[in-house]
C-alpha cells in the first residue's frame, strides 16, 4: 500500500511553546519524531514494543475539570499524530523548560537524586527511569517522601539492563529531600488552551473531539485502522512495519473517556486508559489491585484503553478473562444505533470479532457487586516474570457460596484457546454443588479437561494444564482461610 504523506498540522507544547511538525505520515512513531526530526537524543530506543521504559516521555493534558494531568508512557508505539493538543516533556526538557524552573546549571531533583544515588550506570535506560520518577514527583505533595513501594509502582515499565535497582529505588525516595522545584501547571494549561486541536472530517489521520463525529468517520472510512493509545497497534508499525493509508483515532472522544454508574452497571468507556479503568474497578473491588498492577508496566496502563485490549481480543490478554468472569457486557455502536452482548460472546476467532464494517466498541458495562455475602473474587496471572510481562495463564473467578454450597460460578479463562473464553462445564460442575474437598477435586479434573492449550514460548500445553487445576484449589484454600499461598502475600523484609 502507497502510504499519502498528511496534510495535516501536529501541534503541541514543548519548553512552554507550540511545537508545529506538518506532513508526517499517519504511522509514524513519536520516538522517531523525537529522535530523527527533532534531535531529542536523550529519549532512547531500546526494545521498540513497550517493554523497557528506555523511550519514556511525559504527556501532559487537562482533564475534564480543566486541571493538568501528568501520564509517562512508552514514546516508540505511540503514534505521533496523537500528541496533537497536548503538551510533552523529553528528559532534555527537565532543565530546559522555563515552566519547571531549574536554575541555571543546576539539575532537577530527580536528575540530582540519581547522581547522589550513583543510580546512572550504563546510562542507557537511565532518561526512562528519569522520566517516570518525574511524573511520580509532579502527582507527589511538595515534600511527600516516597516509599520504595510507590517507586516499585511507577518504574514497573523501566528495565535496567545492568540489574542495578537498587541505588535508582534509593534516588526514588530521597529525591523529595531536595530543594523543591515545580511545574507551573496554570500556565501550561493556558498553553494548552491556546493549542486545543480542532476535529478534522478528512486526512489522513482522524481525530474527532465527539461520538457522534467518531461514528460519522467509522462509517465514511471503515478501511480507517481505529487506533486508541496504541500499545497492540504500535507494536504493528514497529515490529510488523506494517502502514495505514488511514487512521481513526478514538482516544479524544469525550464521550468514550468516562466511568460512570448506570443503575447497577459500571460503564467503561472505550477511551478510558487501563490504569483509569483498573482504579475504578478496584474501587468496587479493592481485592484487584495486585492483579490491576501486573498487567503490562504503567506507562503502558496509561497509554493503552480498555476498549483497545478488549477489542484486539488477544487470547492472552489480561482484561477479557476478569471482565467475563464478571459477567461484562460489550456496547457495540454505529450510526445505525447500538447493540450489546457478553464479552465472551464477542469473538468469532483468533483477533476476530463481531463488529461490522461501520462498528466500533464503545463501552464496556461491568455490573456493579451486589451486596449479598458470601462474593468472592481473584484473579490470577501467570508469567514469567512477575512484573511487566505477558501471560502465559489468565484465570478469573466469582464465586458467591451460600453456605457451604457454591450457589453462583462465573470463570473467565486466557491463554487456552484461540480467544478469552468461559470455562462453562466447569462452572457446571462447581454450581449448586457443595464446597468440599470432594467437589473440588472433580471441578479440577473438569477444568483441565475442558480446554486444548497449545506449547508455545510462554508454556507448555501440559504446564497450563496442571496449573489451570492449581489455580482453582488457591481458590479454595482462600476460601478456607489460607491467604499466605502466593507472592503478593511476601513481604521481603520477612525474608530478611
Amino acid at each position: 500500500m502507497t502510504v499519502q504523506p498528511s496534510t495535516q498540522t501536529i501541534r503541541f507544547l514543548r519548553r512552554g511553546q507550540p511545537v508545529t511538525l506538518r506532513n508526517v505520515p499517519p504511522q509514524r512513531t513519536l520516538l522517531e519524531v523525537l529522535r530523527e526530526d527533532l534531535a531529542c537524543t536523550g529519549t532512547k530506543e531500546g526494545c521498540g514494543e513497550g517493554d523497557c521504559g528506555a523511550c519514556t516521555v511525559v504527556l501532559g493534558e487537562r482533564d475534564a475539570a480543566g486541571q493538568l494531568q501528568l501520564r509517562a508512557i512508552n514514546s516508540c508505539i505511540r503514534l505521533a499524530h496523537s500528541v496533537d493538543g497536548l503538551a510533552l516533556w523529553t528528559v532534555e526538557d527537565l532543565v530546559a523548560d522555563p515552566l519547571i524552573g531549574v536554575a541555571p546549571g543546576q539539575l532537577h531533583p530527580v536528575q540530582q537524586a540519581l547522581v547522589q544515588a550513583h543510580a546512572s550506570q550504563c546510562g542507557f535506560c537511565t532518561p526512562g527511569f528519569v522520566m517516570s520518577l518525574f511524573a511520580l514527583y509532579e502527582r507527589s505533595a511538595p515534600g511527600q517522601r516516597l516509599t520504595r513501594e510507590q517507586a516499585q509502582q511507577a518504574l514497573s515499565g523501566n528495565l535496567c539492563r545492568c540489574t542495578g535497582y537498587r541505588p535508582i529505588l534509593e534516588a526514588a525516595t530521597e529525591m523529595a529531600a531536595l530543594p523543591a522545584v515545580r511545574l507551573d501547571r496554570a500556565a501550561v494549561c493556558e498553553g494548552l488552551r491556546q493549542i486545543s486541536p480542532q476535529a478534522a472530517e478528512d486526512g489522513a489521520y482522524l481525530q474527532p473531539l465527539g461520538l457522534e463525529q467518531l461514528l460519522r468517520l467509522r462509517e465514511r472510512y471503515p478501511q480507517a485502522q481505529v487506533v486508541a493509545g496504541c500499545t497492540d497497534v504500535g507494536l504493528w508499525v514497529t515490529k510488523g512495519h506494517q502502514e495505514f493509508a488511514q487512521v481513526l483515532d478514538l482516544s479524544r472522544v469525550a464521550e468514550l473517556r468516562r466511568v460512570r454508574t448506570l443503575g447497577s452497571v459500571m460503564r467503561i468507556g472505550a477511551a478510558v486508559t487501563l490504569q483509569e479503568a483498573y482504579d475504578a474497578l478496584c474501587q468496587s473491588w479493592p481485592q484487584l489491585e495486585p492483579f490491576a498492577a501486573r498487567f503490562a508496566g504503567l506507562p503502558v496502563r496509561n497509554s493503552g484503553t480498555l476498549g483497545g485490549n478488549v477489542a484486539n481480543g488477544s487470547p492472552i490478554g489480561d482484561s477479557m478473562p476478569l471482565l467475563i468472569a464478571l459477567g461484562a457486557r460489550v456496547v457495540l455502536a454505529s450510526v445505525r444505533g447500538e447493540r450489546q452482548m457478553p464479552v465472551e460472546d464477542f469473538y468469532t476467532g483468533y483477533r476476530k470479532n463481531k463488529l461490522a464494517s461501520d462498528e466500533l466498541l464503545a463501552y464496556v458495562d461491568v455490573p456493579l457487586p451486589p451486596a449479598a455475602p458470601g462474593q468472592w473474587l481473584r484473579a490470577y496471572k501467570i508469567s514469567k516474570r512477575y512484573d511487566d510481562d505477558i501471560s502465559a495463564l489468565c484465570l478469573a473467578f466469582a464465586l458467591r457460596l451460600q453456605g457451604d454450597r457454591v450457589a453462583e460460578i462465573s470463570i473467565g479463562v486466557g491463554g487456552v484457546a484461540a480467544t478469552p473464553v468461559r470455562a462453562r462445564k466447569t462452572e457446571a460442575a462447581l454450581r449448586d454443588q457443595p464446597w468440599s474437598r470432594q467437589t473440588l477435586e472433580q471441578a479440577i479434573k473438569t477444568l483441565r479437561e475442558e480446554f486444548e492449550p497449545i506449547s508455545d514460548m510462554r508454556a507448555s500445553a501440559a504446564y497450563r494444564r496442571q496449573v489451570l487445576g492449581n489455580l482453582l484449589e488457591r481458590l479454595w484454600l482462600q476460601t478456607q482461610g489460607h491467604d499466605a499461598i502466593n507472592l503478593e502475600s511476601v513481604q521481603p523484609g520477612a525474608l530478611a
